[in-house]
């Protein structure tokens, strides 16, 4: 009997499971560390954007749960999961086969199919899930056009229901539709077991670093107390950098005001996110509008006056600018906050380009003191 009590813990080492009744019962109890998972594949029919969202009481949830790929479709693999079902379910979709199809043919030869749970959505905005009859209850899923909500060791069925109303009534980008899918399902109970990690996977083409890639939004929390709630945070401070490559794609385009006008409306949706503050400082300083151009730097500072390197960017932006008082000011606050950067300085002292140039004696004196 002890045996087999510790085959089962080990099958059931990770929760997470479509659209089969609540009355899916495991044949043992549970493990006191039983993980639980609850996800959501879906597709923005505007965009084309696909992504995951997952939260769970596991370690570092994201290294498993979210797979996607831009054009393709997105799938979220847990209970017990088997993360083959990620590469092989897109390879699948990418030959034309629709989620019902690529669901079938991932657990058909799966041994331990009746441990898994899997959400399928594509670019067409189909959707299926599969919840095996050993996952935990409740276990379950709500599929339908554009998304595929599912989970397991869930407190009760609710969350799935929830989590499909809200990412239907929802209105934003899919990324933050995704986390509030995950937010909405957590408040009416959510893990029974209670939460440790989250992760988001947005695909769209061309979308990523430099374009280099399609990770459009790829973030996660692996242990945290609260994943959904640093989740959301780090989806807003993404947000915040979307607008300053924008910004810098108008500017290119000879649209100076309308870049400038980008970064305002992003300070005015997201006043927590650095990255658009500095930008539309910077530009306003290089355009001679430097009373302005101040109080919109001092502004992007008090967002963390403790933060190092927010006086470093600081010091940056004022050295461009010609504001070489004020520039040095941060440069010995930067310092003061974090004597590392003394090598940084250094490094772009010993650049031909470094805005810091110009005062090259005077922050040598300051790295002497």
């Amino acid at each position: 009997m002890r045996a087999a009590v510790q085959i089962r813990c080990l099958a059931l080492l990770f929760a997470g499971c479509s659209s089969q009744p609540p009355s899916v019962v495991p044949t043992s109890p549970a493990p006191p560390d039983f993980p639980s998972t609850f996800s959501i594949v879906a597709l923005d029919s505007e965009t084309g954007d696909l992504g995951v969202a997952v939260q769970s009481k596991f370690f570092g949830v994201g290294a498993v749960v979210p797979w996607a790929e831009a054009g393709v479709g997105a799938i979220a693999t847990q209970s017990y999961a088997n993360t083959t079902y990620g590469p092989r379910g897109l390879a699948l979709l990418r030959e034309g086969l629709g989620p019902e199809e690529v669901l079938k043919k991932l657990t058909e030869g799966d041994s331990e199919r009746e441990y898994r749970q899997v959400g399928v959505v594509d670019a067409r905005g189909r959707s299926a899930s599969f919840t095996g009859r050993q996952c935990l209850a409740w276990a379950g899923s709500r599929s339908t056009e554009g998304y595929s909500v599912q989970g397991n060791f869930l407190v009760s069925q609710a969350t799935v229901e929830v989590m499909a109303r809200a990412f239907m009534e929802s209105k934003g980008s899919l990324a933050e539709r995704l986390v509030l899918a995950l937010e909405e399902g957590q408040k009416v109970g959510g893990d029974a077991r209670g939460r440790q990690s989250a992760a988001l996977l947005v695909v769209r083409r061309k979308a990523g670093y430099g374009g280099f890639n399609d990770r459009y939004v790829d973030l996660r929390v692996d242990d945290d107390p609260a994943p959904i709630k640093e989740l959301k945070r780090l989806v807003a401070l993404h947000h915040g950098n979307d607008p300053v490559s924008l910004a810098k794609r108008l500017d290119h385009q000879g649209q100076a005001d309308d870049a400038l006008r980008v970064l305002r409306e992003a300070i005015d949706r997201t006043p927590g996110a650095d990255a658009p503050r500095f930008e539309l400082a910077r530009r306003l300083l290089a355009a001679g509008k430097t009373d302005t151009g101040r109080h919109e730097l001092a502004q992007a500072v008090a967002l963390d006056p403790q933060f190092d390197h927010f006086h470093f960017r600081s010091a940056q932006i004022l050295a461009e600018a010609g504001l070489e008082s004020d520039c040095l000011n941060e440069v010995k606050k930067t310092l003061l906050l974090n004597p590392e950067y003394a090598h940084l300085f250094r490094r772009e002292l010993e650049s031909a380009v470094s805005p810091f140039k110009p005062l090259k004696t005077q922050i040598e004196s300051l790295l002497r003191s």
